[in-house]
């Protein structure tokens, strides 16, 4: 459960309640009795210490796709794919010529 930080506007009572997320808000100060407590906005109460698992932890060392392109920035990138099969392509034109053997 959250513990959360209230303080009276007109007394300046503050204190920490542990409550449920699904508990209604406090309204009136225990103090006073006036309706002007208020949940207090705080920071996160948890830290991460020690060795584990971090956003920037990739396993076998490719990171996810992020949906930025990041090949030239003329938006014309090719796949290795694409690449592989231009060179395949061209490779077997050239091997007839010398694979003739004519003397």
């Amino acid at each position: 459960m959250p513990i959360y930080a209230y303080r009276c506007d007109d007394c300046g009572f503050a204190k920490d309640v542990l409550q449920k997320m699904s508990d209604p808000v406090l309204t009136d100060c225990p103090t006073c009795g006036k309706a002007t407590f208020k949940k207090q906005l705080t920071a996160a109460g948890f830290q991460l210490k020690g060795t584990g698992w971090y956003a920037t932890d990739f396993r076998g060392g490719t990171p996810p796709a992020t949906g930025v392109a990041t090949g030239p920035a003329d938006g014309k990138a090719e796949s290795k794919a694409e690449a592989k099969s231009d060179s395949a392509a061209a490779a077997p034109a050239a091997a007839p010529a010398s694979a003739t053997g004519t003397a």
